[in-house]
């Protein structure tokens, strides 16, 4: 099924960040893990009680769910589970939630498949919140990229 609403002459953020350009938005200093089909990066737009949550990408470039080739998304699906564990033990959250958004219908608004990762504490309303999510300068995520990349050198393989 190949449903797009990417318009002509997209330049994809995630692409460019894949590639090793930092793109105003992400910095390459963002991605924490980086696999052969998937890599994780600290979003940066954060909602107030769910800081640091993360992104996980297929490095090939599939605009949403209807078409990602079943590789790419088990690779995503790996790293989406590596990532929920690494979050769960290196910034005492309660849970974590994921969630994943197709066409601009579903709040889809980049137009490159990508799963969020969130860390989540009891009483934090981020379903319920009538906050919008702020955009977290650089050094802020590297706080929560410090944790998740020494967590990831760190643990047994």
């Amino acid at each position: 099924m190949m449903i797009t609403h990417e318009p002509a002459g997209y330049r994809c953020p995630f692409c460019d960040l894949l590639a090793g350009r930092s793109n105003g938005v992400n910095d390459v200093g963002d991605v924490v893990r980086r696999t052969e089909g998937a890599a994780a990066l600290i979003a940066p737009r954060w909602w107030p009680s769910n800081r640091g949550h993360v992104l996980v990408v297929p490095t090939g470039h599939h605009e949403n769910l209807y078409s990602v080739p079943v590789e790419a998304y088990r690779a995503v699906g790996d790293l989406v589970r590596e990532t929920a564990v690494a979050i769960r033990e290196t910034y005492q959250c309660a849970g974590v939630s994921t969630r994943q958004h197709n066409e601009p219908a579903g709040y889809q608004d980049v137009w490159h498949l990508h799963v969020h990762v969130f860390p989540r504490y009891d009483g934090d309303d981020l379903y319920g919140s009538q906050a919008l999510p702020g955009w977290a300068a650089f050094e802020e995520r590297q706080v929560y990229a410090e944790r998740l990349r020494t967590y990831f050198e760190r643990r047994p393989r």
